[in-house]
């Protein structure tokens, strides 16, 4: 089986596609508040779904790390409105320290793809 990287640099490529399934490389936003890096989140998400030939409709997992759980019920919000009816993916959120003190959410989606 082919293995595709997508966008590789030196450290990481923001997508990786084997054998119909499309790794993306954790998402992160610099904004101001939870809900608008959520936002600016779920839509790099889904660029990169349409460069990896899928979209959030064929989310399979998604692992979302918060800088802080009292974000959870905030970042749910944005998410909940952006997921379609009966395609929620299987998915776990946790709390950890991020790479900048600046991110308060990093995402990391598995999906199914052409």
């Amino acid at each position: 089986m082919t293995i595709t990287r997508i966008e590789t640099g030196q450290r990481m490529s923001k997508i990786v596609k084997h054998n119909g399934v499309a790794y993306l490389c954790g998402q992160t936003s610099g904004a101001a508040t939870i809900a608008e890096q959520t936002r600016e989140i779920l839509s790099k998400v889904e660029d990169l779904l349409d460069k990896a030939g899928s979209d959030k409709t064929r989310i399979l997992q998604c692992v979302i790390w918060l800088a802080d759980m009292a974000d959870f019920a905030e970042m749910n919000t944005v998410w909940d409105a952006w997921v379609p009816e009966g395609h929620a993916p299987a998915r776990a959120c946790g709390e950890a320290k991020l790479a900048r003190d600046v991110l308060k959410v990093e995402m990391i989606v598995t999906a199914s793809c052409d």
